[in-house]
């Protein structure tokens, strides 16, 4: 995702840097800031973005900041793994004023995050709650979002009308809709080139009716419908079904285009590409339900607006946050469908931009409405590591998955212990 930025993102494209390489960057960095004097006065604020992909993302960002008259905006692009970069620059001085972040639980118990609960004053209930929940916290919003971004399972219309095959609504009905529709020259489904466990995250417990961690923040996959679930995953690969090896991720469409995959699980991001090859030759569908309490699920995200209580300039860095994600809805509604393909984060936006009214865009909009779900706050980095990791041993090894989900089970109950501390 442009930022969903959680073990579900497309945080593989970036060159990884560790934590002392981090340091280093943002002191280099923060040793020539160019705070000095902005158009209102005062010194200028500094804000930082991940590196998008998207052609013109860049020079986009950098015109909404040279249209704020009330102080002088520099806007860094950082290449590299940001979110690293961004957790290292707030143990410090040379922290950006506003930055681009989830942000993370111990961001927020850290202190390292100003409250913009009152930005929202009058407008929060227009914020899409799926992406707006986990940058809140006891009540309390530490992010304002700026885009969402999801993702979907594209399907090749004309293949799966060749092979008899209906566009797949449940788990069974998609592991013998991909077993069919793999040939000798085309493979059913691509998941990613590990299978799918670096992509798919929480989404398939989501699909069982289950959830990483509860609203009560309770875990919220010690179930037996979690095994079930999780294990059906490893018949793509026993079948053979998914595509393996592919010259492209899963983020970027390509094998869907070329026509190695009759299906392929990707990005909103990457429709206007597969419209522009494939005409209406495909659609769109949310990740399919399992069991009779099993449910669509459509894991949605992105990168919020935040700001950092290391600057010495908070109320400002507050104003420009509220200016940009608030106020300018023209900016809002520019950065989510200018460069690239996003939904904007606000409902009204959403509901009025022309291109997500028709086709596969609007079923995208409506699938994201209606069972769109992101990663909650409390499920932190390290129970979504413990889980990843089995969930890879459970598609490529066929590993018990009830085995699997113990450890992760204990490492995620610790965790909700520790946070609750």
């Amino acid at each position: 995702m442009r930022h969903s930025r959680s073990s579900t993102t497309r945080l593989s494209r970036r060159q990884l840097l560790s934590v002392s390489g981090a340091l280093a960057l943002t002191a280099a960095c923060g040793s020539n800031t160019g705070r000095g004097g902005g158009a209102g006065g005062g010194s200028a604020l500094d804000q930082w973005y991940h590196q998008y992909g998207e052609a013109g993302t860049e020079q986009a960002v950098k015109r909404y900041a040279a249209a704020y008259r009330k102080a002088r905006v520099n806007v860094q692009w950082r290449p590299g793994n940001y979110d690293q970069q961004t957790a290292a620059a707030l143990l410090t001085n040379n922290a950006p004023d506003v930055f681009e972040g989830g942000p993370t639980l111990d961001q927020i118990r850290g202190g390292q995050v100003a409250d913009l609960s009152d930005l929202l004053t009058g407008v929060r209930d227009d914020f899409n709650p799926a992406v707006l929940a986990p940058k809140t916290y006891q009540g309390k919003v530490y992010g304002i979002p700026q885009v969402i971004d999801t993702q979907l399972l594209y399907y090749r219309r004309s293949l799966l009308d060749k092979a008899g095959v209906r566009a797949p609504r449940t788990l069974d009905e998609l592991i013998d809709a991909a077993k069919a529709l793999t040939t000798k020259d085309v493979k059913g489904l691509f998941l990613g080139n590990d299978g799918g466990a670096g992509v798919l995250g929480a989404t398939p417990l989501r699909a069982a009716g289950l959830e990483p961690v509860t609203s009560g923040g309770e875990v919220g996959f010690d179930d037996p419908r979690a095994a079930k679930t999780l294990g059906k995953l490893h018949r793509f690969r026993a079948d053979g079904s998914l595509l393996l090896g592919a010259p492209t991720d899963w983020s970027d469409p390509s094998a869907f285009i070329q026509g190695l995959t009759a299906m392929q699980w990707t990005g909103l991001w990457a429709l206007p590409q597969i419209s522009k090859a494939l005409g209406d030759d495909f659609g769109v569908l949310p990740f399919p339900g399992d069991g009779p309490r099993g449910r669509p699920s459509v894991p949605v995200g992105a990168y919020g607006a935040a700001v950092s209580t290391r600057s010495g300039q908070i109320d400002a860095a507050k104003a420009y946050v509220k200016w940009l994600w608030v106020e300018r809805t023209d900016f809002q509604e520019d950065f989510a469908l200018s460069y690239g393909f996003h939904i904007p984060a606000r409902i009204s936006l959403a509901k009025k931009a022309a291109r997500l009214t028709e086709g596969a865009a609007a079923e995208a909009v409506r699938f994201t409405t209606d069972h769109g779900y992101a990663q909650p706050l409390l499920w932190t980095d390290k129970s979504r590591t413990a889980y990843q990791d089995a969930l890879s041993r459970i598609i490529t090894d066929g590993a018990d998955p009830a085995a699997q989900l113990r450890p992760v089970i204990a490492t995620t109950k610790a965790e909700l212990k520790r946070v609750r501390s």
